[in-house]
């Protein structure tokens, strides 16, 4: 269970890390639509799960890796927009968010 200061920097890193992925680090996701669907921290602050949804799904795996990649470029602009609300800016581990693919499939099997 997350404590109340893990769910308020999660949400903190989440509106940050969307804002980012629209403006600042908008050549990462290679002109997909990449979401932050939410950011889980662990207990000692030190460690930020972050699930994207990216759209086209054809072309997640490219620009997931790119990501994964700018992960300390990421976390250099994260820190340089939360520097002041947060102490030390956690790691970032990124994740695939197919929360979305999993609906269309269950949806496109009730259709048929």
């Amino acid at each position: 269970m997350d404590t109340t200061r893990q769910k308020k920097i999660g949400r903190l890193i989440q509106k940050d890390m969307s804002e980012m992925f629209q403006r600042e680090v908008k050549e990462l996701s290679l002109g997909s639509l990449v979401s932050v669907t939410v950011v889980r921290v662990t207990p000692d602050l030190g460690i930020a799960r972050v699930y994207l949804s990216i759209f086209p799904s054809e072309r997640k795996d490219e620009v997931y890796n790119n990501i994964k990649q700018h992960a300390s470029q990421i976390r250099f602009t994260l820190g340089q927009r939360a520097g002041k609300q947060l102490r030390v800016i956690p790691e970032l581990e990124f994740y695939i968010d197919d929360s979305l693919d999993y609906i269309d499939n269950i949806d496109r099997l009730l259709k048929e």
